[in-house]
This record gives structure tokens, sequence and C-alpha cells, in this order.
């Protein structure tokens, strides 16, 4: 059956069957018996190592058409759910908890708190100094001590 005859057009959204899986991903039976694949990096909105562990042959699934091109037709499942609701990275919520709220919050050299993010040039210039501070200690036990030679 040619695929012009199908309702099968870029952009929509259908359900289909999962026909069989592959390393590579999943090939899709649409309504009308018209097979289209789904790329592996079309599976889920994480990193797929292996498509079985998120679809089996048998599975209804419901597909974006994202193109057709001949008798090929790519398809995408990630695309058709919504993204799921990420919990804050731990250096996200580490920061919030240390500072109280989820603002970019900060002392500026005056001392007043702002809620405007720091800078760039800020940032750097907060870490030399602080590295230097640290070193400070360790670079007086590495330097000789200067004696007076008329002694």
């Amino acid at each position: 059956m040619p695929i012009e005859q199908t309702n099968i057009v870029p952009g929509s959204i259908m359900e289909g069957k999962v026909q069989g899986i592959t390393k590579f991903g999943a090939f899709i039976e649409l309504p009308g018996g018209v097979v289209g694949l789904v790329h592996i990096s079309e599976i889920a909105d994480t990193y797929v190592k292996d498509v079985k562990d998120f679809i089996k042959e048998g599975d209804s699934v419901k597909v974006k058409v994202l193109n057709v091109a001949g008798k090929k037709i790519g398809l995408s499942i990630k695309q058709v759910s919504p993204p799921p609701k990420s919990e804050p990275k731990a250096y996200e919520r580490n920061y919030r908890s240390s500072t109280g709220s989820s603002s970019n919050r900060y002392n500026n050299p005056i001392g007043k708190s702002i809620n405007s993010p720091i800078s760039l040039d800020d940032k750097i210039a907060k870490f030399l100094k602080e590295s230097d501070e640290r070193m400070q200690p360790l670079k007086n036990k590495m330097e000789p001590r200067k004696r007076n030679r008329f002694n």
C-alpha cells in the first residue's frame, strides 16, 4: 500500500504496535499495515542503551510522525509524551539549602544582599582571592627564610 494513500503526514500523532526491536531502534506497525522506524534517539528523553528497557514487542505505543521519505517513515515516541518533571540536580539542592531560597542571593563586596546573579568576572575574582588565601600558609612553609648575612 503506498504511503500517500494513508493518513501518514509529518507532525501527526498515531497509535501503533511494536513489530520488532533492533539495537538501533524499533519498528512500529501503523494503521493500514505501514511500518515506520523509531530511532533509538527518539525512544525516550533519557539515555537509551537498550531499546528493550523501554518497550517490548507487541506493545501499543503512541508515536509522532517525523518524516516520510519514499517508503521510509521516521517516528518518535519521546516527542509524544510530555517531558518528565525533573528533580533539581544535587548541586542545585545544596545551593538552595545553603542560601535559604532558590533566588540568586549573594553578598556583594559592600555586604548588602542583592537578588541578581553574580557575573562571571565576579565569580572568577572571588575564586582567585579565596584560592590565594588558602594557598598562603603553604607558600610560607615552602619559601626559604631569608637570613641576614651580616650577623
